[in-house]
């Protein structure tokens, strides 16, 4: 099935991330419910696209062109050799205003280092633009796998092993493809390296997430298709090829859109810390430059 083309969220435009995220998350709700799976595919991939934008930005991405793969403003664009094509309709986002507080003489003078601060005064309205939308110079190619991790496996492996993780091979596990029993995990031998790396990531994931503060509570059957969701995510980010998101994911909320909306955004927190692992230790030059030269692209750690 299809997922329908975007759907205006409201004629009053959100204004604050909040905003922003309640009513993305409403219209997913609206989407699934009204039996368009994909959607849910759609905001998942997007993540695995974006790990580096904040959670309400990843949203809009999605719900605006499910179809973007890499996202820039107007000038970064100019400055990699490439133009927005006449008549192309940006991708609306949040970034955030920062402003200066100045702090009192006599705070000030104590150290001379430290007068001022930046400080988060609001938000307004950017807007990037999908490589499609472009045309010029080529773009170096994106780091893409095709059915094999590669050196992520290793990375994963270190990564986990770093956070004071166990990780063990075990096929007394069968028919079990890995388990996480909390500082430990145990992976079945003999899978297909895609498999493997999936099943760690899962893993990794259960591992994360039992440790992270929770706002509620939540079930086994909620953990776990939370933690295939990060799979799903990570995988699609080194270019596995995966299969679609689970479609009953919206099932387990009951229509509850705050419980949805802590569910994605702790999917794609999780996500974006095992990506952040997975970077080589140099980080790829061009991808610096989209992810954070333009203001709008700032809006990260907003």
């Amino acid at each position: 099935m299809t997922t329908p083309a975007a759907t205006p969220i409201d004629s009053k435009k959100p204004s604050t991330k909040q905003e922003l995220i309640a009513a993305n998350v409403k219209l997913l709700i609206e989407q699934l419910e009204a039996g368009h799976s994909g959607a849910l595919t759609d905001y998942l991939t997007a993540m695995s696209r974006f790990h580096n934008y904040s959670f309400g930005n990843v949203l809009e991405i999605a719900r605006q062109m499910p179809t973007a793969t890499r996202v820039a403003g107007f000038w970064t664009w100019k400055q990699l050799g490439r133009n927005v094509k006449a008549g192309q309709k940006g991708i609306r986002i949040l970034a955030p205003i920062v402003g200066v507080r100045r702090k009192k003489d006599e705070e000030a003078n104590k150290d001379i280092t430290k007068q001022n601060e930046r400080v988060l005064v609001g938000f307004r309205n950017a807007y990037v633009f999908d490589v499609s939308q472009t045309e010029g110079a080529d773009l170096p190619e994106m780091r893409g796998i095709s059915g094999d991790p590669g050196e992520n496996s290793e990375r994963l492996a270190a990564f986990v092993r770093s956070r004071g993780i166990t990780l063990v091979y075990n096929p007394n596990i069968a028919p079990a493809l890995g388990m996480s029993y909390g500082g430990r995990i145990a992976i079945l031998p003999g899978q297909s390296k895609a498999e493997e790396f999936s099943t760690l990531v899962h893993e990794t994931a259960h591992e994360l997430l039992h440790k992270a503060e929770r706002r509620t509570a939540t079930t086994k059957t909620v953990r776990e298709t939370e933690a295939e969701a990060v799979a799903f995510v990570v995988g699609k980010a080194v270019g596995l090829v995966t299969g679609s998101a689970s479609a009953d994911y919206i099932h387990l909320y009951h229509g509850n859109a705050s419980l949805l909306a802590e569910s994605l955004e702790v999917i794609q927190q999780t996500a974006a810390v095992i990506l952040a692992a997975l970077e080589p230790p140099a980080e790829d030059e061009e991808e610096e430059t989209t992810s954070t030269e333009t203001p709008e692209l700032a809006e990260v750690a907003a």
